[in-house]
């Protein structure tokens, strides 16, 4: 298993603060962020219209080893379904659901560049 650099665990709250902002900036409405369970983290929830909206987010400082999304799992998906299952559960929601993903590169606060994936799988 990987060992994480010192600050990193910081860095990847910092990239899904910065992202929810770029988000809200695009028109959706922030509910939750690092919703966790046994089995999973959903990153970010929020709403966007009648849809209550998980997002996955993703991060590489350099595209060279390829995209970020390119690193979202179906064992991942399925973990993230599960997640959010237990989130509307939870809750005691019933709306519908779609899964996003944000791929962010570059270097942040400023030079970060976002790829937002509107249900970029879907839970069956």
């Amino acid at each position: 298993m990987a060992t994480r650099r010192p600050g990193a665990r910081q860095r990847g709250h910092d990239i899904e603060a910065l992202t929810a902002r770029w988000l809200e900036r695009q028109g959706l409405v922030p509910v939750s962020a690092n919703f966790r369970s046994r089995g999973g983290e959903i990153d970010l929830i929020m709403r966007d219209g009648e849809f209550m909206v998980f997002v996955e987010v993703r991060y590489r400082a350099a595209q060279r080893h390829g995209s970020p999304l390119e690193t979202i799992t179906a064992a991942k998906q399925r973990r993230l379904i599960r997640t959010a299952h237990l989130y509307l559960l939870a809750s005691g929601l019933s709306c519908p659901c779609r899964f996003d993903a944000v791929g962010v590169s570059g270097e942040p606060p400023d030079r970060l560049t976002f790829d937002w994936v509107k249900s970029a799988f879907d839970a069956f």
